[in-house]
């Protein structure tokens, strides 16, 4: 870290933000929160800092670097990769983490170092190339945020549902009371209107909410399967629409077991079928003296 000393005289003789002194020393507002934070608890003092030589700033914040010669453990890569994926988890406290295993070990800028210099020989990544308007990536978020009822001061978690355009990475987010199938289909709706139009694709994360269960009772017209049309799907109905004109209208049901199925939505042979079989079904289970 060589922007201590600048770091605590934006902070203390300019009185200027974290963001304000991150963006004119190109580090992060973490990097100056933790500065701040390491020299608040050393009880140290501007005027003390002015006095200090570099490396003894450092060594107040950061601890008394081992000598050279000493045999230090290096840090491990794999994990710090792993945990940093985890809510909350930054390299502080992955260094504070193995500084606790190992006193003698390396100090934060050299921890850091080691990691990054291993990031960039082993992240494999590749470029996504998408155009505009193609594809619109859709999830919530693993940290659910929460509401406080302002009758009983009782926290409420929420959900958060967020979409992202591929090409420009415009985002929209917004809370919902669940992830079930009549919200994740409002939020679709509401997401939008505020695009100001719809998207080529939906690409879910693996999303519970994307998939639906398999319904055999659940029909489109039939006559209608191989022609181009556009759906427009709401919490409780289905409709199609072929060259702006609605075409058909079904009813959306949840209860579990119960088919709506529309008779008019089938060819004429199929509905006489359909019907015969209903009726032998319930004649059968009334018994042979109907």
């Amino acid at each position: 870290m060589r922007h201590i000393r600048e770091v605590l005289r934006q902070k203390w003789e300019q009185k200027r933000s974290h963001r304000e002194v991150a963006s004119s020393l190109g580090i992060s507002a973490g990097a100056v929160g933790s500065v701040l934070a390491r020299a608040t608890a050393a009880k140290l003092s501007w005027e003390q800092v002015e006095q200090m030589r570099e490396e003894e700033l450092e060594e107040r914040l950061y601890g008394v670097a081992p000598k050279p010669a000493a045999q230090r453990p290096l840090p491990d890569p794999v994990y710090i990769h792993t945990e940093r994926k985890k809510p909350g988890v930054t390299l502080e406290l992955l260094h504070l983490e193995y500084l606790e295993k190992h006193p003698d070990g390396y100090r934060y800028t050299q921890f850091c170092e080691y990691y990054r210099q291993w990031l960039a020989r082993n992240r494999l990544t590749m470029r996504q190339e998408h155009r505009a308007g193609e594809k619109l990536f859709i999830d919530y978020s693993g940290n659910k945020p929460h509401l406080v009822d302002s009758n009983t001061g009782e926290r409420v978690e929420v959900e958060l549902f967020v979409a992202v355009l591929g090409a420009s990475n415009y985002t929209y987010a917004e809370a919902t009371r669940t992830q079930r199938g009549p919200d994740f289909i409002a939020s679709h709706q509401r997401c939008f209107m505020y695009l100001g139009g719809v998207p080529g694709a939906l690409v879910p994360d693996q999303l519970k909410s994307g998939v639906t269960r398999a319904c055999r009772f659940y029909s489109v017209p039939y006559a209608l399967v191989h022609q181009v049309l556009e759906a427009r799907v709401t919490a409780t109905t289905v409709e199609l629409y072929q060259r702006g004109e609605r075409v058909a209208s079904h009813v959306r049901s949840d209860e579990r077991g119960r088919h709506t199925t529309q008779p008019e939505h089938m060819p004429k042979a199929h509905q006489k079928h359909w019907v015969g079989c209903r009726h032998l079904v319930w004649v059968t289970s009334e018994g042979p003296s109907l």
